[in-house]
């Protein structure tokens, strides 16, 4: 096996490693802190797609309650999938467009219907010109 063969796996394996275990690495330490720092009050999403308030937090479980007549549901603190802060944050991302401004600034949003309008207007006049 000469030294070129040898390069190019190791090359392979730092790939692999880049693009798949080391981001794979992040997500799993961002996901323990967010699921280390919950605290009372703070709205929550299960796993399962369960949202409450958190009411008790304990080592390794989490009490909170679904809805206002207080049915309270202990999970395993590995069950939470997201929290009300980083929902936000999600949501703050997506809507700042691609270089953090926002769009259609002073403009309404246009709608499917509106865009395909147009283009419904031109074709009634190349069909049939009596038909209107």
């Amino acid at each position: 096996m000469d030294y070129s063969q040898l390069l190019l796996i190791a090359v392979m394996i730092a790939v692999f490693y880049f693009l798949l275990i080391r981001p794979e690495n992040n997500r799993k330490k961002k996901a323990e802190e967010m699921r280390n720092s919950i605290r009372k009050g703070e709205r929550i999403t299960t796993i399962g797609g369960m949202k409450g308030r958190v009411v008790q937090v304990n080592d390794d479980s989490i009490v909170f309650e679904t809805s206002e007549d207080r049915v309270r549901i202990e999970i395993a603190k590995w069950g939470v999938q997201s929290t009300e802060s980083m929902e936000q944050a999600a949501s703050e991302k997506q809507s700042g467009g691609l270089f953090g401004g926002k769009k259609n600034e002073g403009k309404p949003a246009e709608t499917d219907a509106e865009k395909a309008e147009p283009a419904a207007k031109d074709e009634n006049t190349d069909l049939d010109p009596e038909i209107k």
